[in-house]
């Protein structure tokens, strides 16, 4: 995997694509002021160097039926680097849990459930408990609603040109390897 910084065409690609992943190159290409064969060995160079990391489907949940969302708060009984890293193991081969979040202050996780309601989430807390994770305490909050979800980073707002054309210059030498870029 290659790493270097990204100038200001990469990072809106990666804004196109997080929104349209089934964008066309050719639509891609005009998006970003770019023909679409230089574009395409920008978005294989960004994939090969781990900036896109997959594809995937958004599926509407409320479609197929009724669930739960339920955060999590839960403290370990401990501060122990063993601790932690055995609750995050045997967290993460939970199905529903779909976030796992280590906090700073009160609690040390911030874990997010999608469920069938809430009896089938307290189940899971129920094993949970019992699996010796070293869990103190913990608290829940159902969301009654989720008025706003998004699933892209406001990328254009976090990364600034200044940072990421530092890296330009290895940009553009590794486009010239894989002819996609001609100095001018």
């Amino acid at each position: 995997m290659l790493s270097h910084k990204l100038d200001r065409i990469d990072l809106r690609i990666l804004a196109k694509l997080q929104k349209n992943g089934r964008m066309s190159k050719v639509d891609l290409a005009d998006a970003v002021a770019l023909s679409p064969s230089p574009c395409l060995a920008r978005v294989s160079r960004l994939e090969r160097c781990g900036y896109i990391s997959g594809y995937n489907a958004r599926v509407n949940m409320k479609l197929l039926g009724q669930t739960a969302t339920i955060f999590t708060r839960v403290t370990l009984s401990n501060h122990y680097v063993q601790t932690f890293a055995n609750f995050e193991k045997k967290i993460s081969t939970i199905d529903e849990v779909i976030e796992v979040h280590r906090l700073s202050g009160d609690y040390d996780y911030l874990l997010k459930f999608v469920t069938r309601d809430t009896d089938h989430y307290q189940s899971l807390m129920d094993d949970i408990l019992e699996g010796d994770l070293g869990i103190e305490k913990y608290s829940a909050c159902v969301v009654l609603k989720s008025p706003v979800e998004k699933s892209y980073y406001p990328i254009d707002k976090l990364f600034t040109l200044e940072a990421s054309e530092a890296g330009t210059e290895a940009l553009k030498n590794e486009l010239i390897k894989i002819g996609a870029y001609s100095r001018p």
